[in-house]
């Protein structure tokens, strides 16, 4: 099946070295959404800039989100029709709803909603991650309806973990892919 896998970056991007601008080089059927600040997140700007690259897009799409974008998508599939979007890779939620997890500038994503998605996903999330615990990591999985790994220590799954292509992601977004293959039949 052709799709697009859509990269989605948190606070401040992903970029060069960091795993999703790795697999943006990697995949050829990858594309990025683009934000206009990466540093001084607005969720309304960053709602609308997902949208408009979402409808731009031809081909179903497979959602590649990380920290801060997690929060996003959420509230995204809240308020859209997410027909186009056949199945999420939720890395590294951001608990933006926790002044002791997460900066300041983050703070206008609370609440993160927590409607069950209308399509497969995975959230992904390490032991000793500084911006979420495991336990609300797997409390938002449950309530999303995603099924929940926890990948061990490696910190936020960012630039600073040095994941490179990261292969371990690789293989649960090909458990994603068969999540979709059996939710079409």
């Amino acid at each position: 099946m052709q799709h697009t896998l859509l990269i989605v970056p948190g606070l401040g991007d992903s970029t060069a070295g960091h795993w999703q601008d790795n697999w943006l080089q990697h995949f050829p059927n990858a594309t990025k959404v683009v934000q206009d600040n990466w540093n001084q997140p607005q969720l309304q700007n960053w709602l609308k800039n997902l949208d408009t690259t979402i409808k731009s897009i031809e081909t179903p799409i497979v959602i590649v989100a990380h920290s801060l974008a997690v929060s996003l998508i959420a509230h995204w599939s809240q308020q859209n029709d997410t027909e186009k979007i056949i199945g999420a890779l939720l890395v590294a939620p951001a608990d933006v709803e926790s002044a002791e997890h997460t900066p300041e500038e983050t703070w206008n994503f609370a609440p993160i909603p927590l409607s069950k998605l209308n399509y497969p996903s995975i959230v992904i999330t390490s032991s000793n991650d500084p911006y979420i615990s495991v336990e609300r990591a797997e409390f938002l999985a449950q309530k999303w309806g995603s099924q929940f790994y926890n990948v061990g220590p490696k910190g936020h799954l960012n630039l600073a973990s040095q994941l490179g292509l990261w292969e371990e992601g690789q293989e649960i977004l090909q458990t994603l892919l068969q999540l979709i293959t059996k939710n079409k039949k």
